[in-house]
């Protein structure tokens, strides 16, 4: 089974995505117009990380991306994030950068180290409750340490899968959406992960949280308004899974798509189905 690393990250096309889909969904744009700024944060940060890094390895020599965490290069850069997320945030998430921008270097340092060993909160009946982690910490330590994330990732071999996971090879994370990419006559399924963008081969009829595989218990439903996005539910587990078409627009980018599709949530919680893992922004 292969796996398919997207190599040098592509932040121009999420932003210029981001712009694009605002306007032609109206209802979606004030959250897209964040994401774009927080693209735009992330593209100069991830740009910056090979003179930070130095001469030092970029992948972990155990080859686990958690294992370690480069935290003195992070510093500096977490505070001007702080910075920035507390004048252009919404204004919950603007109140807490700027708490957080007043603690210590080494409550910074607690924080990431916690983020990045522990992963994404887990949604779903067999999450485990984590009261010590402050909702909106998750969401800025997230956002910050995803283009560390791609960039560790992007120096590190493809891992060599003997069989499908519904986690990711790389470093363990849940998948944030689906992705079909053209392949001879039809498309080609893989998975996101939420945390380090990756994508990795997953089987067409097969739950990606709980495994189901029988096709009725499956069922797949698409919305006039998003027709190249696919809800792909299970009703085993009660989980969905977002999967963006590439086969009927190819210009889509999947995780830029999978956030402006904000209606496509409600209604699957209307109809009882919850994400297997919510996206950087919720939606």
């Amino acid at each position: 089974m292969s796996f398919l690393s997207g190599g040098k990250v592509n932040y121009p096309a999420r932003i210029q995505r981001a712009e694009l889909l605002a306007v032609r969904y109206p209802a979606s744009s004030e959250i897209l117009s964040f994401y774009k700024h927080i693209a735009e944060w992330q593209r100069r940060f991830y740009e910056s990380l090979p003179k930070f890094w130095g001469k030092q390895p970029v992948a972990p020599a155990n080859g686990s991306i958690r294992s370690e965490l480069n935290v003195p290069i992070l510093l500096v850069a977490f505070k001007e994030f702080l910075s920035d997320m507390s004048g252009a945030g919404p204004s919950p998430v603007a109140l807490r950068a700027r708490f957080l921008k007043d603690e210590a270097e080494s409550r910074w340092a607690a924080i990431l180290e916690q983020a990045w060993s522990e992963g994404l909160h887990e949604f779903g009946e067999d999450a485990v409750a984590d009261d010590d982690r402050e909702p909106l910490d998750e969401f800025l330590t997230r956002a910050f340490l995803q283009p560390y994330a791609e960039f560790v990732v992007g120096a590190m071999l493809p891992p060599a899968l003997t069989m499908t996971v519904c986690r990711c090879p790389r470093c363990n994370s849940l998948p944030v959406a689906g992705v079909l990419r053209p392949e001879g006559d039809g498309g080609k399924r893989m998975l996101l992960c939420a945390q380090c963008s990756q994508e990795w081969d997953f089987r067409r009829i097969l739950c990606a949280s709980c495994g189901e595989e029988t096709e009725a218990k499956l069922p797949v439903y698409v919305a006039e308004q998003f027709p190249h996005i696919r809800m792909e539910c299970c009703d085993t587990c009660k989980c969905f899974l977002r999967t963006i078409d590439l086969t009927k627009d190819g210009n889509a980018v999947p995780m830029v798509d999978d956030i402006a599709a904000v209606p496509l949530s409600l209604w699957a919680e209307e109809k009882g189905y919850r994400r297997i893992q919510l996206n950087l922004l919720g939606t």
